[in-house]
This record gives C-alpha cells, sequence and structure tokens, in this order.
C-alpha cells in the first residue's frame, strides 16, 4: 500500500460505546467528509480522510487535523472554509485563520 501524502481527521465525537454525541457532531462535521473527499480529489491531494473519537476540543468544534504536518483547525462548519484551508495546504502552509495550535 501507498501511503497517501496527507491524512485528514475529523472528529465526529464518538464516545466508547460507539454513538456520535459530542459537540463536533452535533455542529455536522459528519455532513462536510463527503465534500472533503472530494474536493481533495479534485485538487489532486492525495488523501485519507478518516473520522476519530472525541479530540477533547469541544469549544473548537467541529475540528480537523491534518497529518504529517500537525495542523489542527476549528471551527470547520462550512465548505467554504474548507475551500480556504485546502488553498493555503496547497501551498504547505498553515491557514491561521482557522488553527487551534501553536
Amino acid at each position: 500500500m501507498k501511503k497517501p501524502t496527507y491524512h485528514i481527521l475529523v472528529c465526529n465525537s464518538f464516545r466508547i460505546a460507539g454513538d456520535a454525541q459530542g459537540a463536533c457532531n452535533k455542529k455536522g462535521a459528519s455532513d462536510l467528509l463527503q465534500y472533503i473527499s472530494e474536493e481533495a480529489s479534485d485538487r489532486g491531494l492525495d488523501v485519507a480522510v478518516s473520522t476519530t473519537a472525541c479530540l477533547n476540543v469541544c469549544s473548537q468544534g467541529p475540528v480537523m487535523v491534518i497529518h504529517p504536518n500537525n495542523f489542527w483547525y476549528g471551527g470547520v462548519e462550512s465548505e467554504e472554509i474548507i475551500d480556504e484551508i485546502f488553498d493555503a495546504l496547497e501551498e504547505d502552509e498553515l491557514c491561521e485563520k482557522y488553527s487551534i495550535a501553536d
């Protein structure tokens, strides 16, 4: 298997029991998964997209993390925000506007 250039994690607030209950899920994170995958593909970005359990920054949700860059983004609530993040990623830069980590 060829590993992808980027691994995008999208918090979906899954709990130990398997239920998605937290802030990211309630703010629509799951609704953006298909857009993230399709937009990355349209831009020619080599990505794998995964949903996660709670990333413990609920007040910042929905949260998206991009590895290997270790870019943490919060407030990822729309396709327009994803576009801005991907614009920066194409330049291998952090989109500071939505960054939640130092």
